[in-house]
C-alpha cells in the first residue's frame, strides 16, 4: 500500500468515525438550557466540546486503522470469510 492510499483510507475512516462519535456526550441543547445564542439553531448543543470529539475521533480512527493494517499485512482478505466465498463444486438439487 502506498503512503497516499494509506492516508486516503485514514482520512475517510476519520470522517466516518467523526460523525459516529459526534452525538455522544451532548448533554443539553441551547433550547433546554434556556439560552439560545442569536443566529444559531435552538437545537444546537449548549457546549459542543469539539476538542474532545476531535481527540477521541483521532484515537478511535488510529486503532481501527491499525487493525486494518494488521489484517491486511497478515494476508487476511475477503476470500477468508466463509459466507462471502461459498465452496465451489457441483450441488445436486432434488427434482420435483
Amino acid at each position: 500500500m502506498s503512503i497516499a492510499f494509506g492516508m486516503a483510507i485514514y482520512f475517510m475512516l476519520w470522517w466516518i468515525i467523526l460523525f459516529a462519535i459526534l452525538p455522544f456526550g451532548m448533554r443539553r441543547t441551547q433550547e433546554e438550557a434556556g439560552e439560545v445564542v442569536p443566529g444559531t439553531e435552538p437545537s444546537a448543543p449548549e457546549q459542543p466540546r469539539f476538542r474532545r470529539v476531535i481527540i477521541l475521533t483521532t484515537i478511535v480512527t488510529t486503532v481501527v486503522f491499525a487493525g486494518y493494517l494488521g489484517m491486511r499485512n497478515s494476508g487476511f482478505g475477503l476470500d477468508d470469510i466463509p459466507f462471502l466465498n461459498p465452496p465451489t463444486g457441483s450441488y445436486s438439487h432434488p427434482s420435483n
